[in-house]
């Protein structure tokens, strides 16, 4: 694998040659074609295929994520939708603006504002006044057209749970290194959680999560507050490049594990 290769784009390529199958790496690697036959098969960005549409988007969008958890039982950190004042036709600016500061006196603690939809930990600000929060809005309103507020919370344990219909293929926590965010992408470090109740409390709350939404393959982030254990957010493109920087066999074999579900299927 070239240093700019994607692991996922290598998983795809090293599974397609061990099975006789064509692929064609298209737009710099953001769309792999997959061709067996009469059968052809997709995977763009870091989606193969196997989720439906309506579990793709929920996922991808933090505040209905959120909603469909709560509606469902499922303990999580709520996320609050507000849109840009681009789309200020259908929710008034100055409306927005009150329900934030809102939320803001109701939270002493802070707040963490981020993009709606988006991964990695990009553009995701902690504020605990008004100004701050101005510059959060200002920031994340300049390249995205929604953005969710949650209530700031002291993580002890963040876990990251792959699941591939209803099977835990891989578990890790996120070891922080300084940075209050325990995203891979600003140096935490992936660890493998070994057997016991943390680990199997994890994987059922995930488990309930992802039927919740009925996603099939996902990654799903739960976490530990004041002892009790949080969804935090579900990914439907299962990203897996610092953890394949660690143990690629495992990478390699969970990809294999969920294009083999995508091929064995009838179309």
């Amino acid at each position: 694998m070239s240093s700019n290769q994607r692991i996922f784009v290598d998983a795809i390529r090293r599974y397609c040659r061990a099975r006789g199958i064509g692929c064609e790496v298209k737009s710099q690697g953001w769309l792999l074609i997959m061709q067996h036959g009469e059968r052809r098969q997709f995977a763009f960005g870091y989606d193969i295929g196997l989720n439906s549409a309506m579990a793709h988007r929920i996922a991808n969008d933090k505040s209905a994520t959120a909603e469909v958890l709560m509606h469902s039982g499922i303990a999580c950190i709520p996320h609050t939708l507000f849109l840009s004042p681009k789309l200020d036709k259908h929710a008034p600016a100055a409306g927005a603006r009150k329900a934030m500061l809102a939320l803001l006196r109701a939270h002493p603690h802070g707040l963490v504002a981020k993009p709606n939809e988006g991964t990695s930990g990009r553009f995701v600000f902690k504020v605990t006044n008004e100004a701050e929060l101005d510059h959060a809005t200002s920031e994340i309103f300049a390249s995205h057209l929604s953005l969710a507020i949650s209530p700031f919370v002291e993580i002890e344990e963040e876990v990251r749970v792959i699941l591939l219909d209803g099977d835990a293929r891989v578990v890790y926590s996120k070891e922080r290194i300084s940075d209050w965010r325990h995203n891979l992408d600003f140096g935490a470090r992936p660890i493998l959680l070994e057997e016991g109740e943390a680990r199997a409390t994890c994987i059922a709350m995930a488990v309930q999560a992802a039927t919740a939404i009925g996603i099939r393959f996902a990654s799903i982030d739960i976490v530990r507050v004041e002892g009790s254990w949080r969804v935090l957010e579900i990914n439907s493109g299962v990203m897996m490049e610092v953890l394949g920087r660690h143990h690629p066999e495992l990478v390699y074999a969970t990809y294999a594990a969920a294009l083999d579900r995508v091929f064995d299927e009838v179309p």
